[in-house]
């Protein structure tokens, strides 16, 4: 069995796959986000060891999915957002290899989320795909030849924090980031701004569902912003297919529609139309990459397989 886990500033989740990637069991619990990393890893553990108990089958390794920017090959967390309290530089795969006595492995959660649905997801079998997630900040990766392009830095697809959507300032201290127009805070704050009103973005996509002007206003921009981010991408990298997640894209029926009229505005140099695909795993998505992860890296030492 591979074990997968997906760290968030909310919640945890924890799944138990099968060496096809099939999870025979999962569980999400709270994230104990302001009691420090020790807090965080110890609780998915818990998590992990109660679902193997019940399972009652041998573990070959563990993924895990974390927010921030992560040292893959060291294993930590290098930033994390201030909902995290003593996360940035927790060993988080030295801890989980102690207590297991397994190999670990640690991704970017944006990373695993693209993993998880290039292995077992909507785009399953498709060898170039960008990935991005918008939920309360927007994320980025990309699938190359049937593998997650990392960049020497670790930093290849973060599509949600490359300037030239406006003159907003973003979260990470830049300004005009795609993240300004398209996340889910932003989103509700773009409507505040307009209307004085606060409310979140699934409320905001609400309005725009009851025809309310600004809501579908901020909307617009929204998806035309994620739109040119998918210009752009199939340009460099003439990648044509995206898989959507995170909690913006619950509106998919109202944000979908946009971003492709956007796209018919103005196609790819390429002529190759992009391939819009909305996120299949849902919440599981991150957590079923980190297994997949896993997975590869002991591929060759699992029975049955090559």
């Amino acid at each position: 069995m591979f074990a997968g886990i997906d760290i968030g500033g909310t919640t945890t989740q924890v799944v138990l796959c099968t060496a096809d990637l099939t999870v025979v069991g999962g569980s999400e619990v709270p994230t104990p986000a302001a009691r420090g990393g020790g807090a965080m890893v110890g609780t998915a553990l818990d998590v992990l060891r109660r679902l193997l108990d019940e399972a009652g089958f041998r573990l070959a390794g563990v993924g895990v999915g974390a927010a921030g920017v992560v040292d893959a090959r060291a294993g930590r967390v290098l930033v994390a957002s201030d909902s995290f309290h003593d996360w940035a530089g927790f060993p988080v795969t030295a801890t989980v290899e102690g207590a297991l006595g397994v190999p670990a492995f640690l991704d970017n959660d944006v990373n695993a989320f693209l993993r998880g649905e290039a292995t077992k997801g909507a785009v399953a079998g498709v060898s170039h795909v960008l990935g991005m997630t918008l939920g309360t900040g927007v994320g980025g990766a990309l699938w190359v030849d049937g593998t997650l392009l990392e960049g020497p830095h670790g930093a290849a697809g973060e599509i949600g924090h490359i300037p030239g959507f406006g003159d907003l300032p973003c979260t990470c201290g830049g300004r005009g980031h795609l993240e300004t127009l398209a996340s889910g805070r932003s989103i509700g704050a773009r409507y505040a701004e307009r209307t004085g009103r606060h409310r979140t973005a699934r409320e905001v996509a609400e309005a725009a569902v009851r025809d309310d002007a600004d809501a579908v206003a901020v909307f617009e921009a929204a998806g035309t912003a994620v739109a040119r981010a998918l210009l752009v991408t199939a340009g460099l990298m003439d990648v044509t297919t995206a898989v959507i997640g995170g909690g913006v894209s619950r509106a998919w029926p109202l944000l979908a529609p946009l971003i492709r009229a956007a796209l018919a505005a103005e196609p790819p140099v390429s002529g190759h139309p992009i391939r819009l695909v909305r996120a299949r795993l849902g919440s599981r998505a991150v957590a079923v990459g980190a297994a997949s992860r896993a997975r590869g890296e002991l591929g060759a030492a699992v029975p049955g397989r090559a």
